[in-house]
């Protein structure tokens, strides 16, 4: 009589259900750091990932346990009952995954590699450049290679770390994170001649990338008025900072972002520092964010997330 062979069953071990699965160590983890950062936006800087990835992995979870985990809101994010119940865990399981992840950085040797980086020149040479010193002065195995362009640029095609612009749509495949808010006014060596924007159109005025056509200008004043301007460059050009210069010789009225206008000591430069003419009034312009845009993980590199997160607390960007 012939026997059928029979495959033993496993010994000790269960097979998991698909919501045991999709609650792994990492999908703990990664609901708890959603949770502390309290947006999906946040928990992707945070993480170094897009937000549509951040949506779609907690969708899938959310899709093997059967339960909503957060309560979703056009302004806010938070947690569900069942949420609630869950996040006790996985804080712990997070808590746990930081500990080992600290252990390990403690023991490695410090970051080293090159990093590409491009930026747009004005945020380039007068914010970036310093911190990037301090930052090699505490990582001295990194190394830069850097592009000062107001091009825009292709991480992945151009091998690219990291690039800062300035920009409030940056393209969903690479993660954005602000590193810095900033206004656009009028500098000058003479407060007492320029006391509001309307008598820029009398003044001599330093306009970058404009031509001898007069640009309209509209100003915002913080309590709320407005007034619109007629500005007539008496000089123009595609190098802001030998505009900065001119006015800096009194050549007349510079417009420009204000982390481009770098206070100077007056003795040690023989020269007295730019005024912020009108400081209540900033001309109105569409894009007054620069961003850090990298790749996501994996494909980013460590030296490139931990510089971004530098250059966001010396800035003080939250």
């Amino acid at each position: 009589m012939s026997t059928k062979a029979t495959t033993p069953p496993d010994v000790g071990r269960r097979r998991q259900t698909p919501a045991e699965a999709a609650l792994d160590a990492n999908a703990l983890e990664l609901f708890a750091r959603i949770a502390q950062a309290g947006s999906f936006a946040q928990a992707a800087r945070d993480l170094g990932l897009t937000r549509a990835a951040i949506s779609r992995r907690i969708a899938a979870i959310e899709s093997a346990v059967g339960l909503a985990l957060f309560a979703r809101s056009t302004r806010s994010l938070g947690l569900t009952e069942a949420g609630r119940r869950l996040h006790a865990r996985a804080r712990a399981v997070r808590e746990a995954a930081e500990g080992a992840r600290l252990a390990l950085r403690q023991t490695r040797d410090q970051l080293d590699g090159t990093l590409r980086i491009s930026a747009t020149p004005g945020f380039g040479r007068h914010v970036l450049v310093p911190l990037l010193a301090r930052f090699r002065a505490m990582h001295p195995a990194v190394r830069f290679e850097l592009f000062f362009t107001d091009r825009r640029v292709d991480l992945l095609r151009e091998g690219l770390d990291i690039a800062f612009r300035i920009t409030d749509a940056p393209p969903e495949h690479l993660v954005a994170q602000p590193v810095l808010s900033f206004g656009v006014h009028a500098y000058g060596l003479s407060p007492e001649s320029v006391t509001q924007p309307s008598d820029l159109a009398r003044a001599d005025v330093l306009l970058l990338g404009q031509g001898e056509e007069p640009y309209p200008s509209i100003w915002q004043h913080e309590g709320g008025a407005r007034q619109e301007v007629m500005l007539q460059a008496s000089v123009w050009g595609s190098d802001l900072d030998a505009l900065i210069e001119l006015a800096r010789q009194g050549a007349g009225v510079v417009i420009a972002p204000d982390f481009c206008i770098q206070d100077r000591d007056s003795a040690q430069s023989g020269k007295p520092d730019l005024q912020k003419l009108f400081p209540a009034w900033r001309l109105q312009v569409g894009l007054t964010r620069v961003q850090a845009l990298t790749l996501p993980v994996p494909s980013g590199s460590e030296a490139a997330r931990v510089l971004v997160r530098f250059v966001r607390e010396a800035l003080g960007t939250p």
